[in-house]
C-alpha cells in the first residue's frame, strides 16, 4: 500500500537497484512489509525547479495510516536516498505526503 513516485531530470545508471533501494528504505522507514511497497521511477523527465533545470527530483509519498506527525522524519530519509543514490541535492527536491482514507485505495479487486 505504500507508493512511492520519483520523478527527476536526470538519467539513472541503474534503475532496478536504485527502485529496490528506494522500496527496503520506504518499507524500513514506515515499518511496513517490502512486500506491499510500489516504487515508480521517472527519469529524464523535462523538469524545471526555480527557473533552472540543474538536477532535481520531485517525490510523491502515499501510504494508508500516513503519521503526519513524522513527515518531517519521512523528508530526511528520502532525502539522503536521492542525495545518496542520485547526488541531486535536498534543496531541489519536492516531497508529497498523503495518506488516502482506506476506502480510497484498491487492491485485488477490492479496497483496504
Amino acid at each position: 500500500m505504500p507508493l512511492l513516485q520519483i520523478n527527476t531530470n536526470i538519467p539513472v545508471t541503474d534503475e532496478a537497484t536504485f527502485v529496490r533501494e528506494a522500496s527496503a528504505r520506504v518499507a524500513a522507514m514506515l515499518g511496513k512489509p517490502e512486500s506491499y511497497v510500489m516504487v515508480i521511477l521517472n527519469s529524464e523527465r523535462n523538469m524545471l525547479f526555480a527557473t533552472d533545470d540543474s538536477p532535481c527530483a520531485h517525490l510523491k509519498l502515499k501510504s494508508l495510516g500516513l503519521d503526519e506527525d513524522r513527515t518531517a522524519d519521512y523528508s530526511a530519509t528520502l532525502c539522503e536516498l536521492i542525495e545518496t543514490c542520485l547526488g541531486i541535492s535536498s534543496q531541489r527536491i519536492y516531497i508529497e505526503f498523503s495518506g488516502p482514507a482506506r476506502h480510497m485505495w484498491g487492491w485485488d479487486k477490492r479496497t483496504f
